[in-house]
């Protein structure tokens, strides 16, 4: 069963709301060694914002509030390129350097993977993932993915040198996707992924819209970036959510370590060759099979806690752009303004509840590296410092909207989601 989704896509890493009324802009130049490219397409990553640079590679990205951004360079000829600005209380200049993107054709092999597109098949459903938005889904450009699977360590890496295209028609989105890395490992069953998303709308009717916007508000309530702009605004609970703990406790049908372990040397351990025949002892495969199995199953067991915790004791305060968590066990996150659909309960990514807990969606946030900062817009400063169980994990690409996404009214939104 696929437990566990390390979701550190590198769209958490962005631009947030801050106190400060101030805005600034960051400006520089697009170039290669010598001169500057004009034309080059300049993207904040997470977002829907660009612009192009002009005759001499310039380009202005205004409007911007203090936070961390992730900028995104894309020109035909050149390597696609991300650099990282933060803006804290004045505008920024950069300077972006593109190299070329040389194809060398005649060290180039082409050789036929009878497996490829099984493994695309596996890159598909792991991360744009397998719910309803799925299924609407499509990668434009498939053949810009390298592929490779290690068969010694079980893991599916995916790679490219090109921006991914991903068109979104159930949310009304085209995602121009910078990958840079994509691991699956079948054993551990837990996939980790980053990159830089931008975003573009599809065009479509009035009615089309429409439907796409109902589907951005279900998409958004309810999703981590929802979670933690809500903690950051401290209302998570009028927002609907419910925080308790996952505790760890050992596991009940599981003998001690030091039993297993002994009784594994015995077993393996063959009786000394005894009479004339001097016939070797056998190793009974029964008790083996036990005690092997022991061995492999999980050492600690998850308890639902139903003691709820405090947002004012949980979240402080870092800076006038962060602010940061820290907690032992994980968080469970219930949020009682939907209910776990079907798709979702046949996915193989739920998380134990006792029977009188409703069904509502659960989140299981587990801390890799203390603490954890955010922003206010719900972006996550520590990409690789958090790991999703449960509903967060169900939900992946297919499910994502803009970082500086803004919700509607809650009537209007009620309003559009029924009809």
């Amino acid at each position: 069963m696929i437990k566990r989704l390390l979701v550190s896509l590198l769209l958490l890493i962005l631009a947030n709301n801050s106190f400060a009324q101030n805005t600034y802009a960051i400006t520089g130049i697009v170039r290669d060694k010598k001169d500057g490219l004009p034309g080059a397409s300049i993207y904040l990553s997470g977002y829907k914002i660009a612009t192009v640079a002009d005759n001499d590679g310039r380009f202005k990205l205004g409007n911007l509030k203090p936070g961390s951004y992730d900028l995104l360079v894309q020109l035909v000829g050149y390597l696609p390129f991300s650099k990282s600005v933060i803006i804290s209380d004045q505008s920024v200049q950069v300077d972006l350097v593109l190299k070329e993107n040389i194809a060398q054709l005649d060290e180039v092999v082409i050789r036929a993977d009878p497996n490829r597109q099984k493994y695309i098949n596996q890159f598909k459903e792991f991360f744009i993932g397998k719910t309803p938005n799925a299924l609407q889904c499509k990668i434009l450009n498939p053949q810009v993915l390298n592929v490779d699977f290690d068969v010694t360590n079980s893991t599916l890496t995916v790679s490219t040198t090109e921006f991914l295209v991903v068109e979104n028609k159930a949310l009304g989105y085209r995602l121009k996707y910078m990958l840079d890395h994509f691991e699956y490992n079948s054993r551990t069953h837990i996939i980790y992924y980053s990159g830089h998303p931008f975003f573009e709308e599809l065009k479509a009717t009035a009615a089309k819209k429409k439907k796409y916007i109902a589907a951005r508000e279900v998409a958004y309530y309810g999703s981590s970036q929802h979670f933690f702009k809500s903690l950051y605004q401290n209302k998570a609970q009028d927002e609907g959510y419910i925080i308790t703990k996952m505790i760890k406790i050992p596991n009940p049908n599981r003998y001690p370590e030091h039993v297993i372990n002994e009784n594994l040397r015995k077993i393996k351990t063959l009786p000394e060759k005894t009479g004339i025949r001097k016939t070797a002892g056998k190793i009974d495969t029964a008790l083996l099979s036990f005690w092997t199995k022991q061995r492999d199953m999980p050492k600690t067991i998850d308890k639902f806690s139903r003691a709820e915790l405090l947002t004012d004791t949980l979240v402080h305060y870092y800076n006038q752009n962060l602010k940061w968590l820290d907690y032992t066990d994980a968080l469970c996150v219930q949020y009682t303004k939907e209910k776990e659909s079907l798709a979702y309960s046949k996915s193989g990514f739920w998380v134990f509840r006792p029977l009188d807990v409703p069904e509502n969606e659960i989140s299981v946030i587990n801390l890799l590296q203390a603490p954890v900062r955010f922003y206010e817009n719900g972006g996550i400063y520590d990409s690789r410092s958090l790991l999703f169980e449960g509903y967060w994990a169900y939900e992946k690409v297919a499910d994502m909207v803009p970082m500086d996404y803004i919700p509607l009214p809650k009537a209007n939104a009620k309003s559009l989601v029924a009809n």
